[in-house]
Order: C-alpha cells, then sequence, then structure tokens
C-alpha cells in the first residue's frame, strides 16, 4: 500500500510542474478512417505501411489479427494456427479457474506441451472485426422532428436494429452501432466471434505478475505480463461451440514477430479495443471525480484490500480463491491514485475552465452561436450541482454495500424473492431457479465466508461515518438503535442468520423455492440487499438517471461546438470498447524534477528488485536466476542484456491490455500491458510529457516461452523476423531459425550500432 508520506511528497512536488502544448500522439482513431485523418501524419513519424494496410475490408491487412478478447482486453494472433498472444492479467481469471492448491498454474505457470493439454474455457470469446462502417445518416434518418430526448433515443434505437439485422441477415456475423461524440455519428462494426478458445500456456506469477501491487502502473516496470490461448474454429474454419473435434483457426492474418527490438524515437503503434475515456468532461465533471468520486473509492478499495491481503497470506485456499479478485480490485485503486495526481500534475480543471472561457467568448460573438449554445455552460453547472449527494451515495452503494460479497449475492435473489410474493408460476420460478443454482456454484468456488465478513464490517461501517445521515439507507436506523452502530457485532448476526453465508444455506431456499416458499424475504443479509436497493430506487437512480440523460444532450451539444470553434483541429471520439489505432514513439520521460527514466528494462532489473527485500512481490523462480546467472538468453538477447519491458507515448486505457504494439513495418515489438502512473488521467486528459503506455518487450515472452519454459514449439509456429520486410499478408515467412545471411546481418548492425544499442 502507498503511505500517505509518500502521496504528499508527490502532490507537492506535481504542484510546480504545468504542461506543454499537446502533440499529435495523443488520440483513439477510427480504423477506417485513418487515411483521411492520420496516414500522413503517422508516415511522417517513420510508418512504412499504408493505411489500407492497417484496415481493409477487401483483402488482409493488420486488423484481421486483431481480437477483442473475452470483451474486457485485447489479443493478437501470432501464427497461423490459431496462437492468440494476450496478457497474463487477461487470461488471470481462466488461470485461476483452472488452477486448485494440488495444480496451482498461478504459482507454477501451465505450459501445454501439446494440442491435447490445451484447456478449454467456456464462455471465454475472441472477437474479430469484419468491417465498419459509417452509419451515422441512416441511423439518424426520422429524429428531426423528434420533439423529446426520449422520443430521438426511441427512434435511433428501432433504426440501429433495422441497420445492424440487415448487415447481418443471411451470416453468422454479429453487428454492434455505437454512438461516437456523444451521438454526434455512429458508427457499426460487423463482427464475428469464435466461442472456443484454449489456454496454451501462462507464466508463473513471479514472472507474469512480477512486482504486483507494488509495481502495478509504475515504471520501470518488469513483468512479463503475457498468456498464449489458442482460437479453434468448426468446420469452414468457422465459428463453434467447444468441441474435441474442432480444428486451430487460420486466421486471415497474424502479425510477424521482429526480433530487432526498439530503440528511442522508433515509430510505435497500438492496435486494440480501448474500454472508455472521457476527454471531453467540463471543469465540473472533473472536479468531482477529483475531489469527490475517487478519494472515496481509493479509501473503501483500500480498507477491503487490507482484510483480503492478510488473509490470503494465511491461508493458501484463499489466496487462489481470491487471486483474480484480488487483482481486479486493485487495479482500479491504485489506477484512481495515479489518476488524481495526474489531473494535479496536468492542472487539468483550470485547463477545463480556460477551455470553457474561451468557448464562452466565442459563442458571445456571434448571434446564431449564441441561441445554439448560449445556455449550455450555465446548464452544466446546474446539472453538476443537482449531483451533489447522489455521486457519493452511488460510489458508496456500489463499492461499499455490493463490495461485500454477501450482500451482492442476496441482491441476485431479488427477482425470485418477487416472484414467490406475487405467486409466479412454478415453471418461471423453476426457471429462475436454475439460473441461481449455476450463479451460486459459480460463487461459492471462489468465496470465504469469514473473510467477507471482515470486509462487510469494515465497508459498512465508512459508509455508516463517512456519509451524512440523510444520505443513509432505512436499514442503517436498525443498525443504529440495535446494534449502537457497531457494525462488527451487526456482521456477526448476518453471517450467523443468512442462508447466503453458505453454500448448503443457498442450496435450502433454493429447493424451498422449487416448493413455492419464500425463505428470501426475512433473511437479514437479503433484507439488507433490499434496503439499499429500495434506498436506490427512490434516492438516487432518479436524479441521477434524470441528470444524465441531460448531460448527454448537454455533451452533445458541447462537442459539436467545439468542433465548430476549433476546426483547424483533428477530433477524435472517446474510447468505447471499439477498435481502434493509437500511434507515437518510443521515449523515456521525467516524471518529477530531477528524475529521469529511460525507455526500456532488461532482466537484470528483475535481479535488482528481487534482491531489495520485498519477498512478496519480487520473488523470482530459480530457474530464471539460472538463465541469467548463465546469460542464456538465446537469440533473444542483446549484447549480453535481456529486454524485458519498454516504453512509448500511445494513448491507451483499459481494454488496451493485450494490444499489439507494432512496428513501422508492421511487425509486433510488444504487447501492451499498462499505464505510467504519472499518466492515468489520459482518461480525461491528454499531458503528453507525461503519458506513456508500458509493454512487454516480445523477445522477452519468446525467451520464456523458449529458455524457461521449454515450450519451443510454440515458437517454431510464429513467424520471426530479423529485417524490416514488411510485416503484411503477403510476406511470408515462418522462419524457424535464423539464416546464416541474417545472423552475419545482426552480427554488423549489432557492432555499428553499439554504442546506441538497441535495447
Amino acid at each position: 500500500m502507498i503511505s500517505k508520506r509518500i502521496l504528499s511528497f508527490f502532490a507537492a512536488a506535481l504542484l510546480s510542474i504545468g504542461i506543454t502544448t499537446a502533440r499529435p500522439d495523443e488520440g483513439m482513431w477510427l480504423p477506417m478512417l485513418l487515411k483521411q485523418l492520420n496516414e500522413a501524419e503517422m508516415q511522417n513519424k517513420g510508418m512504412k505501411l499504408t493505411a489500407d494496410d492497417i484496415y481493409n475490408v477487401n483483402q488482409s491487412s493488420l486488423k484481421d489479427a486483431i481480437v477483442s478478447f473475452g470483451g474486457f482486453c485485447t489479443g493478437e494472433m501470432i501464427s497461423p494456427e490459431g496462437l492468440l498472444l494476450t496478457n497474463h492479467h487477461c487470461g488471470y481469471g481462466q488461470v485461476q479457474q483452472h488452477s486448485t492448491v494440488e495444480n496451482d498454474y498461478l504459482t507454477e505457470g501451465f505450459w501445454a506441451m501439446n494440442r491435447e493439454q490445451e484447456l478449454p474455457n467456456p464462455g471465454l470469446t475472441a472477437t474479430f472485426i469484419v468491417r465498419m462502417e459509417d452509419v451515422t445518416k441512416q441511423v439518424m434518418a426520422g429524429t428531426e422532428g423528434a420533439k423529446t430526448e426520449a422520443e430521438r433515443e426511441s427512434i435511433i434505437q428501432r433504426n440501429m436494429s433495422k441497420v445492424s439485422k440487415e448487415a447481418t441477415a443471411g451470416t453468422h456475423y454479429n453487428a454492434v452501432i455505437k454512438p461516437f461524440f456523444y451521438g454526434n455519428e455512429y458508427y457499426m462494426y460487423v463482427t464475428e466471434t469464435f466461442k472456443d478458445v484454449r489456454l496454451v500456456g501462462a507464466p508463473p506469477s513471479s514472472i507474469g505478475k512480477f512486482g504486483g501491487d507494488t509495481d502495478n502502473w509504475m515504471w520501470p516496470r518488469h513483468t512479463g505480463d503475457f498468456s498464449l490461448f489458442r482460437v479453434y474454429a468448426g468446420p469452414n474454419n468457422e465459428p463453434a461451440e467447444y468441441s474435441p473435434e474442432n480444428k486451430p483457426y487460420k486466421p486471415k492474418h497474424h502479425l510477424p514477430i521482429s526480433l530487432n527490438g526498439v530503440k528511442e524515437g522508433d515509430f510505435t503503434m497500438v492496435f486494440g479495443f480501448p474500454g472508455r475515456t472521457n476527454e471531453y468532461l467540463t471543469s465540473q465533471a472533473v472536479r468531482e471525480i477529483y475531489e469527490v468520486s475517487n478519494p472515496a473509492k481509493i479509501n473503501i478499495r483500500e480498507t477491503k484490500l487490507n482484510i483480503l491481503d492478510k488473509d490470503m497470506k494465511a491461508s493458501d485456499e484463499v489466496r487462489i480463491k481470491y487471486a483474480a479478485k484480488y487483482a481486479s480490485i486493485a487495479n482500479y485503486w491504485k489506477k484512481w491514485i495515479g489518476e488524481n495526481r495526474g489531473i494535479q500534475k496536468a492542472n487539468a480543471i483550470a485547463e477545463k475552465e480556460e477551455l470553457e472561457q474561451q468557448f464562452a467568448q466565442w459563442v458571445a460573438t456571434d448571434a446564431s452561436r449564441q441561441q445554439k449554445y448560449g445556455n449550455l455552460l450555465a446548464e452544466f453547472d446546474k446539472n453538476y450541482k443537482a449531483l451533489e449527494g447522489i455521486t457519493i451515495s452511488r460510489d458508496y452503494i456500489n463499492e461499499a454495500v455490493y463490495g461485500v460479497e454477501i450482500v451482492k449475492l442476496a441482491n441476485n435473489f431479488t427477482t425470485l424473492q418477487s416472484m414467490l410474493a406475487k405467486k409466479a408460476p412454478q415453471s418461471d420460478i423453476d426457471a429462475q431457479v436454475v439460473k441461481l443454482e449455476k450463479y451460486a456454484a459459480d460463487f461459492f468456488k471462489d468465496y470465504n465466508a469469514p473473510s467477507d465478513k471482515k470486509v462487510f464490517a469494515a465497508l459498512l461501517s465508512l459508509y455508516y461515518n463517512n456519509i451524512d445521515q440523510k444520505l443513509h439507507p432505512e436499514i442503517f436506523n436498525m443498525v443504529r438503535s440495535k446494534y449502537k452502530g457497531d457494525f462488527a457485532k451487526y456482521a456477526e448476526d448476518v453471517f450467523a442468520k443468512s442462508a447466503f453465508a453458505s453454500e448448503a444455506g443457498v442450496k435450502s431456499v433454493l429447493a424451498d423455492a422449487k416448493k413455492g416458499k419464500d425463505a428470501i424475504k426475512n433473511d437479514p443479509a437479503f433484507a439488507l440487499a433490499s434496503s439499499v436497493a429500495d434506498y436506490y430506487r427512490v434516492n438516487v437512480m432518479p436524479t441521477y438517471t434524470s441528470v444524465n440523460d441531460n448531460l448527454s444532450l448537454l455533451y452533445r451539444t458541447y462537442v459539436a461546438g467545439l468542433r465548430e470553434m476549433q476546426q483547424d483541429k483533428t477530433f477524435y471520439p472517446d474510447a468505447n470498447s471499439t477498435l481502434r489505432v493509437a500511434y507515437g514513439k518510443v521515449e523515456p520521460y521525467n516524471p518529477i524534477d530531477g528524475v529521469h527514466y529511460t525507455y526500456y528494462t532488461t532482466l537484470e532489473g528483475v535481479m535488482e528488485k528481487a534482491a531489495s527485500g520485498i519477498a512478496e512481490d519480487y520473488a523470482i523462480p530459480a530457474r530464471l536466476r539460472e538463465l541469467y546467472e548463465k546469460k542464456d538468453y538465446g537469440r533473444y538477447g542483446v549484447n549480453g542484456k535481456m529486454p524485458v519491458a519498454f516504453i512509448a507515448s500511445n494513448h491507451t486505457t483499459g481494454g488496451n491490455s493485450g494490444s499489439p504494439v507494432i512496428n513501422a513495418n508492421g511487425q509486433l515489438i510488444g504487447t501492451n500491458f499498462d499505464r505510467n502512473w504519472e499518466g492515468t488521467m489520459s482518461d480525461i486528459v491528454y499531458n503528453p510529457d507525461q503519458v506513456r503506455n508500458i509493454s512487454v518487450d516480445v523477445r522477452y515472452m519468446l525467451f520464456i516461452v523458449d529458455k524457461f519454459a521449454g515450450a519451443g514449439h510454440l515458437i517454431e509456429e510464429m513467424t520471426l523476423v530479423t529485417d524490416d520486410t514488411s510485416g503484411l499478408p503477403q510476406v511470408d515467412a515462418r522462419k524457424k531459425e535464423p539464416s546464416q545471411k541474417d545472423k552475419k546481418k545482426d552480427r554488423k548492425k549489432k557492432k555499428k550500432e553499439k554504442a546506441e544499442a538497441t535495447i
């Protein structure tokens, strides 16, 4: 955990540092628009490809190697046999699901030495983009006459349904249409989703998660954050449900892997599915995030993490159960801390206010602008003031109340309880019971009631003590009178009496439901969940929904106005989990005065951290140390060093985890897995001097697979290149070993560039 003293030091240091004018490195661009918006700029930065090489509907292109991995990360095809590369933390849940105390793949790693050993993952998908299309005109048809925002939205939804159905009729494809620029434009993505995705390999957590929470969101980084899966297909190379008869998918394109590495100033491109950014927020919104929402969520999650950390260290069983949950909770806890630091460092609130002043002045000089935009900023202020007390209530309900697993479980029984109370047809009740039986089985597989009881007492105490009583759910009155506000005593009662505290109890409740009996309504955990849900439904949701509906319209108008005002600026839409391209260059940065970070790390840094005494996060496998001491890096090392990670100025966010980092020739050079702490505010404001994406050097991945794991058969199916040949589909390769000519060429190149060795 981060001490207050360290945070105070950084906060003081950041106050004195401003930002410079943003460079074109900022942005998450639509692949289909690269030719008209970005191609020239990208080529000026060193790219040797064309926009058509990156995105093309009529022939294979780089887009055909990129997948949405499970809908939450990105992955890339790296062999003609469906081999998929993504992050270790993206595949962490699957590794955890396959792990037991006896077969602890989280700790030991997993490597399938043949296709038969590859492990299926029910529910995991890999989605390719078939094509994109601007459907703004079709989606907006008929909205001109809409009298209300609700009527407009209804028309849009009907149009979207019609357009997507027509686009996929007679095919096995799906289509999703999403709004861009707050609904000023709409684009359709036609997709192909594969449902048989198998685990092939994952390094031990001491490599794939090296640095743990200590290093999360930090640079310098030494994490081998990668895992390997394989996409399988049915007949005709098309998607199919899992079957032993399925064959490895033959992708339209797979990325060749460059062994040349990176050097400062190199062009880089990240191709993936960034999740969510909010670059066009007003100053009021950023202030709410910085002063209200982030501090509350940071405090709640830190409290929970401290509890789980102690219990996980005390029990291997608990550690395995909570490994993925803990990582998920910790990820955004630390991100929000860095985001607040970055907002302060970028002077983001003041910068937003300055832009708004410019906008107001621009509006004031023209009567037609005054008619369209005159009241806009005042309306923003009015609506954000209406959220006072609402945002903080919502944060505490989502983070504190539903951060307690027993409450979240009980809340999932609301529909069943309602059906029992209304005496719904037994067949409907039975169908709901079947769903809940599966949900409960999955829930209790990774649940520890003693840990959750501690979390219950701690998080609900935070809600009770930190939020004004007028924002409390009704059940808190009972806790006040019966338990004198002592949530530890309340927790003891709930966990002693609630059926939701054990799998046997839930099975009993469901058995009663099959007989038409309601054993849910008076359960203490359900009573708590129900009271909070009632409070949210009556006191939070109406205002929150109404204000956000207003804000959606205001932002649509505001962004349209900004684009009209700044016609010399190329705007990019906020990330929304659709396929995007970001580009920048390999470069170092200065986090604070007097500190300079270079652009790469090596295995030496792993060993230095291992010797630091922080045993938990910096433990390393004996085999890795042995390879280091022998300098046994094979063809993946450079000048006696083993590259591990590097940074570049690509604009990324959540969802970009696992994205390929591609060089000027279309070859894979790394796998994106994080951002630096100083740059996490890039979801809200981009600071070019500080924003860096962090990637595993692809040579470290190859080294771990080949030399550490002994899984050379996987290397053999990849396409490794040691020249600057274009990494496009027509370029073959399947080079299993560099030729003598290549080796000679490499030696000459290394000798020539020794002073500035490509690390």
